[in-house]
């Protein structure tokens, strides 16, 4: 199951689980939209392909929450 990690690495925006706009790579290093498309959709990280993150529906979020540990180092 994917973390659901709550901020982008690069500029801190919050990423809403249920809410689409959020890229990940294959290590779940996460960008919001606009720092996925500065970066070209690779990951600085790992060298990785940035994808569309899929959501979680706001009923599965209360039985499996999104993680709430924040990533951004700003």
């Amino acid at each position: 199951m994917l973390d659901m990690r709550p901020d982008c690495e690069k500029c801190g925006a919050d990423l809403l689980a249920h809410l689409p706009g959020a890229f990940i790579c294959s290590f779940e290093c996460t960008f919001c939209a606009d720092c996925a498309d500065i970066l070209d959709e690779i990951c600085p990280n790992c060298g990785g392909e940035l994808a569309d993150r899929p959501t979680r529906s706001k009923k599965l979020l209360e039985a499996h929450p999104a993680s709430t540990l924040r990533k951004f180092k700003g």
